[in-house]
């Protein structure tokens, strides 16, 4: 085991100086290595590559957009993917697309940060939210694609099971099912200390929601009057099925309603 080792130990640095040579001199070369422990030999052959699927600027300049888009006030730019296109799409090219949405999106997101150090304008903003768009669809036809294939063997979905369930504030969230080290059901005492700020944040919430809710009320019966007054010939048949939340016929006697006009009602 420790004759290999060396013996591996002796390539490496062996391959090692050759591709810094390589890379120094920038010359195509096809040396055979000989000066190893072994008696084989290894033979680089010339004009040999790396695979790769898009160019490699080994530099941060993929993380900048193009030079000729700095200082613009407007960049041009297409719509997100849809979904009808991503579903026609091979695994392989949704694969390669993720990946060029990924890296867009890391260029973006540099780009908008450099804007803001400098206090400069970020051109089309809406950029982000196209690309976020885009790999939230290929995320779906993924997901689309791989339910399609458990059902057709297995006969289940193949997802996370999920569930809703009352977080730790005591609102309902949709959650996916994990593993616990400890059960659910076995409550500590940190946790039975909480239920008392539990309760005192839910009675605040609803008190949020409920004075949102009154306050959105009062902007739909002040809009109701105002059309009511604005316009008395209004018919009141469709004007209760777009606003169900109210009571148009009440509102019609209300001051709030009469308008400069002699069709106001008592």
């Amino acid at each position: 085991m420790a004759a290999m080792r060396r013996a591996s130990c002796a390539i490496s640095a062996t391959f090692s100086k050759f591709f810094q040579l390589h890379i120094t001199t920038g010359h195509t070369f096809s040396p055979v290595v000989t000066n190893m422990t072994t008696d084989k030999y290894f033979k680089i052959l010339p004009n040999s590559a790396f695979i790769h699927t898009s160019g490699s600027h080994k530099a941060l300049s993929e993380f900048f957009d193009n030079e000729k888009n700095w200082g613009e006030s407007e960049v041009k730019v297409g719509r997100a993917w849809k979904l009808d296109e991503l579903r026609i799409k091979s695994n392989e090219d949704l694969h390669k697309l993720w990946y060029v949405l990924l890296k867009e999106k890391n260029m973006l997101l540099t780009m908008e940060h450099a804007a803001q150090e400098e206090n400069r304008l970020f051109p089309n903003p809406e950029r982000i939210d196209k690309v976020e768009e885009s790999m939230k669809n290929l995320e779906d036809v993924v997901k689309e694609r791989n339910r399609a294939y458990w059902l057709l063997e297995t006969g289940e979905t193949g997802e996370r099971p999920s569930s809703l369930i009352e977080d730790e504030l005591g609102r309902e969230v949709h959650k996916m099912f994990d593993e616990h080290p400890v059960p659910m059901d076995h409550e500590s005492e940190d946790t039975i200390s909480k239920w008392q700020d539990v309760r005192n944040f839910q009675r605040l919430m609803k008190e949020k929601e409920f004075l949102e809710k009154r306050r959105a009320l009062r902007r739909v019966r002040s809009h109701v009057c105002k059309l009511l007054r604005r316009f008395p010939d209004v018919d009141m048949e469709k004007l209760q099925q777009q606003y169900p939340e109210v009571d148009v016929q009440a509102l019609r006697k209300r001051k709030d309603s009469r308008g400069h006009h002699d069709k106001n009602l008592s």
